[in-house]
């Protein structure tokens, strides 16, 4: 099925799709409208422009009203694309990732903060922890080029989906990739340790958005019944690699920052600062490995 779209111009159609969209309930259907129809086919913001009055043939109207269908259900349009900007990289996206999100950026911005305390230079090694599609870590090692970083993962496929976008950001000689849980299978000292581990809790999944709850892997999503379990067991490891004077830095949920804030003392880590993301919310707790030396970046 075309679903109306057969016939009409480039521009007609984006402006179709637009209209569709608007009875959905999108946020952005104007925005949503561009990039899908843009990903269909295959057309920049310049080719966009550039080929608006070329006319839609019958396939690209079959496959437009496919991706208005599934955006008009809820799937989100990264998912639909196949890919997600973060920090200004192109991310390709699997099934069993989740969607990088403008929060998470939050975490880059902590850890460069750091790196710019003292000389960047001296963070040589990084390790993010339940990597999936590697979107800290890369956006880390592409600010600072001297640095080399390890991602985890528990899920084979995420390791594989963090590999090839290393690859096609021209990282892949600066990155290792490790199947295991957590921290649990690397050796450091790390000069860096940062997360986006779940942290909904289990009760809470069910009430998310759809775009989250029927399209993120919910293994991704749920951090237990208090949403702290994998602050519980990714810590302690992470304390053990931490070099002296080093940093974990881990995204929290909100209201959540301060028992994460002490079960990184618990383990002997000074509490050194928290983040908040562009909402307010404390988004990222900052725990440093105290040592005799004293802080790495002071």
């Amino acid at each position: 099925m075309s679903g109306g779209f057969k016939g009409l111009s480039v521009d007609a159609a984006r402006r179709h799709l637009a209209s569709l969209l608007k009875q959905t309930s999108t946020d952005s259907p104007e925005l949503d409208a561009r990039l899908l129809i843009g990903a269909v086919l295959d057309l920049d913001l310049t080719g966009l422009a550039t080929s608006a009055s070329r006319i839609i043939d019958e396939q690209e109207a079959g496959r437009l009203a496919d991706v208005a269908r599934r955006r008009g259900a809820g799937e989100p349009v990264a998912r639909i694309i196949g890919f997600k900007e973060f920090w200004g990289l192109p991310l390709r996206l699997s099934t069993t990732t989740l969607v990088p999100r403008p929060d998470t950026e939050t975490v880059v911005e902590a850890a460069l903060e750091i790196a710019n305390t003292g000389e960047a230079d001296a963070i040589a090694r990084i390790a993010d922890i339940g990597t999936g599609t590697g979107a800290i870590l890369l956006a880390l090692l592409s600010e600072l080029p001297t640095a080399s970083g390890v991602g985890t993962d528990i899920d084979m496929a995420a390791l594989e989906t963090a590999a090839d976008n290393a690859r096609q950001l021209g990282l892949a000689n600066r990155t290792t990739f490790i199947h295991c849980s957590y921290a649990q299978a690397l050796q450091g000292p790390f000069d860096l340790i940062v997360s986006n581990p779940p942290y909904i809790p289990s009760r809470e999944i069910a009430g998310l958005a759809i775009e989250v709850r029927d399209h993120d892997p919910h293994r991704a999503l749920d951090g237990g019944a208090d949403g702290l379990d994998a602050y519980r067991a990714l810590i302690p490891q992470a304390a053990l690699l931490l070099r002296t004077g080093g940093a974990l830095l881990l995204e929290v949920g909100q209201h959540q920052d301060q028992d994460v804030g002490a079960l990184m003392q618990a383990q002997g880590l000074r509490l050194a600062a928290t983040k908040a993301d562009l909402a307010g919310i404390p988004r990222v707790v900052i725990g440093q490995k105290w040592g005799p030396a004293g802080s790495f970046w002071q």
